[in-house]
């Protein structure tokens, strides 16, 4: 077919669903460590017809000419998807240039050499402080070394973006896309922040008192995040060997049988080049659906499985009746977010470590408070990130922006220092720190209403279950915002995050 050749919007989905199948496909094998070297750009180049701008001119046509609801929704969100295809496509090769050359880094640490990769999940098994400290030096310094390509790619793509968008603004880009207020959403987050530090304080010198010993810095770096996250002093209570066991079970008090669910993918082998961080990949909801973690052991495991599932739960839930797009594409990811948030937030219950752990009740309460710990330093950090990040494209069209603020904001929010040079490889495309943020607000309320309606048993309760699942069939149709307005609450009602933040 003609790479000019133009679409009918049913025409248009059919084969756009063929091509992030692939796609999808393709970003697991090389996340997973199936593949070194990734070809995306060898897929995007086979489906060129998709992305043209005489196709994204049809779509825009179709939009304007449906009426009112789902169907003006559906091409909308096909338009918006044709126009990250059409940037993809042009930026595809520098993009895999770039994944490619990151894969292949590798750093020296004790005489051994290891991926950048491997290296970077590494920090969170090292019991030493000042191991952490040198290899969380090497690593962060070969990163760095990217920031040249990294930052020609992110310039490439906003000024693509901003011509084929028509809006050359990336904050007023991105809240028409989310169809909310980036500066109200961070009011009100920076409320919550300030309301909870006094909270945070405390249990930030309690737990860096536990985790890391004395011999911290007064302001440890951020190399020992992925350390305090795992709760590696915890490992012997929460190991590597019980998450599948503990985890599978856990969702089956809610009536999901994880391990028998035909949709749902696991791959939980640890490979070398398989990147640390857990992720859902939703290749074709609600048929196939991949739940991939990198178990190291402790008690993040736990968290990152029951994440994750709560993702693969909801795609795989989907009415495999409503419109590809409705199954597969959102405006944002602050709607799937809220699933694996309330999943997590098991872990946060003290009779749920006692349940599978044998703890008393006090070592319960306290292995509780350590991930309301970790909430609290992430829901800080991640404030922090959408602060730097609305001023630093606020700047961007003006000096093409750097670091700026960055390291001092979230050092000051979490107490944990950030380096400057690290802002780009911390950058996520689209504020995905909003969404993660709305997404920690409306996990709250969800969780407050599941508490009032239910009760305190919400979380091994088949009922909860019952009315999770009447969520996930709705797929991805439905915004953050008007799950709020369902369960009862205001958009930015941050009570309930004060609640969880122990504030």
């Amino acid at each position: 077919m003609s790479v000019t050749a133009v679409r009918t919007p049913a025409e248009y989905e059919s084969h756009l669903r063929r091509y992030l199948y692939e796609r999808s496909e393709e970003g697991r094998a090389v996340r997973v460590g199936e593949k070194e070297v990734s070809e995306r750009a060898e897929i995007v180049a086979r489906y060129r017809d998709l992305f043209s701008r005489e196709q994204l001119d049809a779509l825009r046509g179709g939009e304007e000419e449906a009426s009112e609801g789902d169907e003006r929704e559906r091409l909308y969100r096909l338009r918006k998807t044709c126009e990250a295809g059409v940037v993809s496509a042009e930026i595809a090769e520098r993009e895999d240039a770039l994944e490619n050359a990151v894969l292949a880094a590798r750093v020296e640490f004790r005489g051994e050499e290891l991926p950048l990769r491997s290296a970077q999940a590494k920090l969170a098994v090292l019991p030493e402080y000042r191991d952490r400290e040198e290899l969380g030096e090497t690593t962060a310094d070969r990163s760095a070394e990217f920031n040249g390509e990294r930052l020609e790619v992110l310039s490439a793509v906003e000024e693509l973006e901003a011509e084929i968008s028509g809006q050359p603004d990336a904050v007023a880009r991105n809240e028409e896309e989310k169809g909310i207020s980036l500066r109200e959403l961070e009011a009100a987050l920076a409320q919550a922040s300030e309301r909870s530090t006094a909270a945070y304080v405390l249990l930030r010198d309690r737990w860096f008192e536990r985790l890391l010993g004395p011999e911290r810095a007064q302001v440890p770096s951020s190399y020992h995040v992925a350390y305090l996250r795992r709760l590696s002093p915890l490992e012997s209570t929460y190991t590597k060997d019980r998450a599948v066991e503990v985890c599978v079970d856990t969702v089956k008090q809610f009536g999901f049988d994880l391990e028998n669910e035909p949709n749902i993918r696991l791959d939980l082998d640890d490979r070398p080049q398989k990147s640390p961080r857990a992720c859902v990949i939703p290749s074709d909801p609600p048929t196939v659906v991949h739940l991939i973690t990198r178990a190291q052991g402790g008690l993040h495991d736990y968290q990152a499985f029951l994440h994750e599932a709560g993702h693969a739960l909801h795609y795989g839930g989907c009415d495999p009746a409503l419109p590809y797009t409705f199954r597969n594409i959102s405006r944002d990811h602050a709607l799937t977010e809220i699933y694996s948030y309330i999943f997590e937030a098991i872990t946060r219950e003290p009779e749920w470590h006692a349940h599978y752990f044998g703890l008393s009740d006090e070592e319960s309460a306290r292995n509780a408070e350590a991930t309301t710990f970790l909430e609290a330093i992430l829901f800080r950090r991640y404030t922090a990130k959408l602060q730097f990040e609305l001023d630093f494209w606020a700047r961007f069209n003006e000096n093409g922006s750097g670091p700026d603020g960055y390291e001092k904001r979230l050092t000051e929010a979490t107490g944990v220092r950030y380096r400057a040079d690290a802002y780009l490889a911390d950058m996520d495309a689209g504020f995905y720190s909003a969404d993660y943020l709305r997404a920690w607000i409306r996990s709250a309320q969800l969780r407050d209403y599941l508490v009032r309606e239910i009760g305190e048993d919400w979380w091994r309760n088949a009922e909860t279950g019952d009315r999770l699942r009447a969520l996930f069939a709705e797929g991805t149709r439905p915004s953050s915002e008007e799950i709020a307005a369902r369960l009862g609450y205001q958009q930015l009602d941050i009570g309930p995050l004060l609640h969880e933040l122990g504030a």
